[in-house]
């Protein structure tokens, strides 16, 4: 290896040499939508109606491709695993049931490892996908569906290392878990399920009511009282409004620290004993408490305030902030 052979190589053309390389590996991806047939659905359609889990298994580069294609169908409510090719002969096949599907991955087709595998799948009947470049290889001839991964050339400058056809493998296993998602109806709230840790889980699965103050932490004043007592209420619960209800506790509107200052500029410092009814917005924007967080966030944003009221049927049941939604980690 000669090192440094090309270290003198300008920016630019390193950022061609990047840009060749992505762009092959997008016409490589491109070539195998176009090529795509009812492979991937019928593929789709074994995995969907299976009663087991996908055994996704591979050796080296696209051993690794399976790793995270396995990953990709667990996200999406499929479940699956890895299973090492190398390390299947020596006891872990016993993992695999009849009822799973075997998703088997080698660019040759002709792995060794992988199609020792074969047999095993067809003695105990799981079904078997195999993904390969070589449609006529011995992988491609014993699996009940065989996908076409195959690509022209790979995209390293040498043309050698596992890129553009990793790429496609990646690709299309995406595709078939995301056929199988929508085969299952798989919903967004389904989705948050698997992913309870992360912004996205917190997104779509946080609601109003996991967040909003309720009981003595509702800050709620009624009509009748004077802006003196509004304040406190507001000051004491720490929202920088109160709800404003009537005699049967339903919702009039709500006063807010903004309403307070609006309220003084219009009648001057002595607004103390003014009923608050004087400085409240009325017909305030409200929430039901089922509503996702994300939603009282987005309606919050739109109408540029920041303090949002649940209710049920005509009455208050609590405020939510849209600094609580922030620091709960939705955004």
């Amino acid at each position: 290896m000669r090192n440094g052979s090309h270290g003198d190589m300008t920016d630019e053309e390193l950022r061609i040499v990047c840009k060749t390389i992505l762009e092959e590996e997008a016409r490589a991806i491109a070539a195998a939508a176009s090529r795509t047939g009812v492979d991937i659905v019928r593929a789709a359609r074994i995995v969907s109606s299976c009663g087991g889990r996908v055994v996704v298994s591979g050796l080296g580069k696209s051993g690794h491709v399976c790793r995270k294609i396995a990953a990709t169908f667990a996200s999406l409510g499929v479940p699956a695993f890895f299973l090492h090719a190398a390390e299947a002969a020596h006891g872990d096949l016993g993992m695999v049931c009849e009822n799973d599907v075997g998703l088997l991955i080698s660019n040759s087709g002709e792995t060794g490892e992988v199609l020792s595998l074969l047999p095993y799948f067809r003695r105990i009947g799981a079904s078997v996908i195999a993904m390969t470049g070589k449609p006529r290889s011995t992988l491609a001839q014993n699996a009940d569906v065989a996908i076409d991964t195959g690509v022209e050339r790979e995209a390293d400058p040498l043309g050698l290392a596992p890129t553009a056809s990793t790429s496609v493998q990646m690709a299309v296993g995406d595709a078939i878990a995301g056929v199988c998602a929508k085969l299952r109806g798989i919903a967004p709230e389904d989705f948050a399920i698997f992913h309870p840790g992360g912004a996205l889980g917190r997104r779509l699965l946080l609601r109003v009511s996991d967040l909003m103050g309720v009981g003595d932490a509702l800050p709620k004043t009624p009509a009748g009282a004077s802006v003196r007592e509004a304040l406190f209420e507001i000051t004491s619960k720490g929202y920088g409004a109160t709800v404003i209800v009537g005699e049967g506790g339903e919702l009039l509107g709500i006063f807010t620290d903004g309403d307070l200052r609006r309220l003084m500029e219009r009648e001057g410092t002595k607004v103390m004993d003014l009923p608050v009814e004087a400085g409240m917005t009325r017909g305030c924007r409200t929430i039901l408490p089922e509503k996702l967080a994300v939603e009282a966030m987005r309606v919050m944003e739109d109408a540029e305030i920041s303090v949002l009221v649940a209710v049920e049927g005509k009455k208050p049941v609590g405020v939510v902030h849209l600094h609580e939604i922030l620091k709960a980690g939705v955004s």
